[in-house]
């Protein structure tokens, strides 16, 4: 009886594993615990990858929504969701993700002199022009700047700005205004998966495990069409790490849980090299 019982007992132990995603902490970096023999790494203090790692989320139990803030009809694909507006227009799609986060990052960093994209058409369009009251005019798909309103450098004329830039760049300019990720011991957390076009797609990286081997495993989160709220993706293929994911810029494709990039492109934004 006593060896029964002492076999039972080394069974349950051995087969506890720590949790993986504690609901309870309200962060990414807090909520998601790395698979056994990986640790988060470390993140410069002060840059945009140690933002995106401490970044809010909201409750587990809040869906996915769309721009009119209705839950979309698929909510299975997803662990979490960044603790940020979508807007009220269908306009913060996929590469738009990252241009927002990495504008919210910049301006909460007081960086605004630095904040500006490229448009598909390959025109600039800054921060600091549009606060000063220059705007868009779109005349049969051609777009000149003209300066018709007033100096306004408020947040709110700050989103205002954000959606022009959402209406007028996509994955194709972001894609241009990125470098190549070109090894995998390179890859860091705010670096993003593209496949330019129209439609094109975009997942962004906010988290990075390591091991003391120093292979690395990977958070990816993204926006989608129609836009709706970021949201931490679950990893279809291989559960016993979910949400967590491997990436390898080698790789012919890389399966996420609602895109497959054909080939695999890992890019950093310019700005960032």
């Amino acid at each position: 009886m006593f060896l029964n019982f002492q076999i039972a007992f080394s069974q349950v132990i051995e087969t506890t594993q720590l949790m993986i995603i504690d609901e309870s902490k309200s962060t990414i970096r807090t909520r998601f615990t790395p698979p056994k023999g990986f640790f988060w790494a470390k993140e410069t203090p002060g840059s945009f990858s140690e933002y995106l790692v401490n970044f809010p989320l909201y409750p587990p139990s809040f869906p996915v929504r769309n721009y009119n803030a209705v839950p979309i009809e698929k909510q299975n694909n997803h662990v979490a969701i960044l603790k940020i507006d979508v807007g009220e227009k269908d306009l913060q799609q996929c590469a738009d993700a990252w241009i927002r986060l990495y504008s919210e990052y910049l301006w909460s960093q007081k960086r605004f002199e630095e904040i500006g994209f490229e448009f598909t058409s390959g025109q600039f369009f800054a921060w600091n022009d549009f606060k000063k009251g220059v705007r868009t005019k779109e005349i049969n798909n051609r777009v000149s700047f003209h300066k018709t309103g007033k100096i306004d450098d408020s947040y709110e004329n700050f989103r205002k700005y954000l959606n022009i830039i959402f209406r007028y760049a996509g994955t194709i300019s972001l894609n241009k205004e990125s470098v190549s990720v070109l090894q995998n011991s390179q890859i860091k957390t705010g670096d993003f998966l593209i496949k330019p076009g129209s439609p094109g797609h975009s997942v962004i990286i906010v988290g990075v495990a390591i091991n003391s081997s120093g292979k690395k495993l990977y958070l990816l989160a993204e926006s989608f069409m129609p836009a709706q709220d970021i949201h931490v993706l679950r990893n279809p293929l291989n559960s016993n790490i979910s949400p967590w994911y491997e990436l390898d810029v080698n790789a012919p494709k890389t399966v996420t849980a609602k895109y497959i990039f054909t080939p695999t492109s890992i890019k950093r934004f310019l700005a960032l090299k």
